[in-house]
């Protein structure tokens, strides 16, 4: 009996996992991008801005692997066991981190239209971190910096690495990290604290 029972979940769990990855892989969108063109060094920006501010290792799971889809649903499954707002702003913010870094690793691997759709999903844990209204202050300060260093990658590494045709959607990811600074400028303000100076455009 209790091996039946066993048989009957494990064959349970399967398929529910089958559906999941069906499900992402029917969501994900899909893109097809002329090749990037190099930029020649005399157009290149003479002065990189460099923020003080490490991203974490993405990880050896990126997407187009096999073991992705299961990582998402991980991944899904740990924010909803992340019980206060404040664990999950803090999820939130670590996946957008990560999923920069793969954006990056995959723009140089030369897949610009796997590593755009990262990079839409970066900014979308970016935005997400705000409707857990976080509160603390050195979080806010931390996911101020963060967002500064999303601007950095995406302005100074990945439009760059991008094809011409798929530029300015590259350029308008930088614009939502820069909305994510300002919001956390405004809630730092708000009590009484400073945020990091934004390097990128004068106030």
């Amino acid at each position: 009996m209790i091996e039946k029972t066993v048989v009957i979940f494990s064959s349970i769990i399967l398929a529910l996992t089958i559906l999941a990855v069906s499900i992402f892989r029917g969501a994900t969108p899909r893109y097809a991008f002329s090749p990037a063109t190099p930029i020649p060094k005399s157009e290149a920006k003479e002065e990189m801005v460099e923020i003080d501010y490490q991203l974490p290792y993405p990880g050896k799971v990126i997407p187009g692997d096999f073991l992705w889809y299961p990582k998402v649903l991980r991944d899904k499954l740990q924010y909803l066991l992340s019980f206060t707002p404040q664990k999950k702003a803090e999820f939130n913010l670590l996946c957008a981190n990560k999923r920069l870094g793969m954006a990056l690793m995959l723009f140089e691997n030369g897949k610009p239209d796997l590593a755009y759709s990262t990079l839409t999903k970066s900014e979308k844990y970016l935005e997400n971190v705000f409707t857990n209204n976080p509160e603390d202050i050195q979080f806010l300060k931390e996911l101020s910096n963060a967002s500064l260093k999303h601007i950095q990658v995406i302005e100074q590494l990945l439009v760059p690495l991008s094809p011409e045709d798929l530029q300015p959607k590259v350029i308008e990811s930088a614009n939502k990290a820069r909305n994510s600074y300002n919001k956390a400028r405004d809630l730092l303000r708000s009590k009484g604290e400073v945020a990091p100076t934004n390097p990128f455009e004068s106030e």
